[in-house]
């Protein structure tokens, strides 16, 4: 038997990227995964196929209460059950931090729909599925952005931030249930394709020399879902821009990143 036989696996944002990477391990590894997107519905039936027969594909954007909803009843109705949640869907756009007046009222509320209260939403309807296994799961990519001051825009790296909280809080309050998040630094996604620029800099400064790849997050997601003993972590990686060496020349990474992803507008 694979390591995750018989295990239920719901991979949100999973049409690319991390989630893509992490939905095609949990396959490899014999759980059974629901691949999901909110617009990209030909990719995620794709990647759902990539994996195979322990695989489907359900559109559901988690912005929406019913959509949610909708997305755990269904995958109870095809699987029976749901050990695994992991909570990758999230969404931003690029606002300079010094620019307030950029950041408006649609990209906040929008940043914090997505990220914060379509994941806090989906996470607790699937609580109660996630206490009936034994080895109940939830797993949330998250962001450097939620422990340091960076990011795409300051709401993105608010959200992110309460997803570091969010995660803590619940375990201490819901176990046997384990909560544990993922932060990544830079990553190379579809999304992150034209920033050269930005990899380079990483490269430059990074202990580890270049930019995560989505299989380095799925590696840190598996690790956090193997370790019975893990709960209310935020596990960095970052290639070790954290640091507290590299500290100031994050910050100042950060800033030219902005500044340069901005000219490109």
């Amino acid at each position: 038997m694979a390591e995750f036989t018989d295990r239920v696996a719901l991979v949100t944002g999973s049409s690319s990227g991390i989630g893509e990477a992490i939905a095609k391990r949990l396959g490899a590894l014999g759980a059974n995964v629901v691949v999901n997107s909110a617009t990209s519905v030909d990719a995620g039936k794709k990647v759902a196929q990539e994996i195979g027969a322990n695989a489907t594909y359900i559109q559901a954007d988690i912005a929406d209460k019913q959509a949610g909803e909708r997305l755990i009843d269904e995958t109870i109705a095809r699987f029976g059950r749901l050990d695994f949640l992991i909570n990758n869907a999230g969404w931003t756009t690029l606002v300079d931090h010094r620019n307030l007046d950029a950041l408006t009222d649609d990209i906040f509320e929008r940043t914090f729909d997505v990220n914060v209260k379509g994941t806090w939403m989906l996470t607790k309807y699937a609580l109660e599925h996630l206490k009936r296994s034994d080895a109940g799961n939830v797993v949330t990519i998250t962001s450097i952005a939620g422990v340091r001051p960076v990011g795409s825009s300051i709401a993105y790296a608010m959200s992110k931030a309460a997803l570091n909280h969010m995660t803590v809080l619940l375990a201490k309050s819901h176990a046997p249930v384990r909560f544990n998040a993922v932060a990544p630094g830079l990553v190379e996604t579809p999304w992150t394709k034209d920033w050269q620029n930005q990899h380079d800099g990483v490269k430059a400064i990074a202990p580890l020399h270049r930019s995560a790849t989505p299989v380095d997050c799925a590696e840190a997601t598996l690790a956090l879902l193997r370790n019975v003993y893990a709960t209310g972590q935020v596990l960095v990686v970052d290639g070790g821009l954290r640091s507290e060496e590299h500290t100031s020349e994050l910050q100042s990474h950060s800033d030219l990143v902005c500044r340069l992803l901005l000219e490109k507008k």
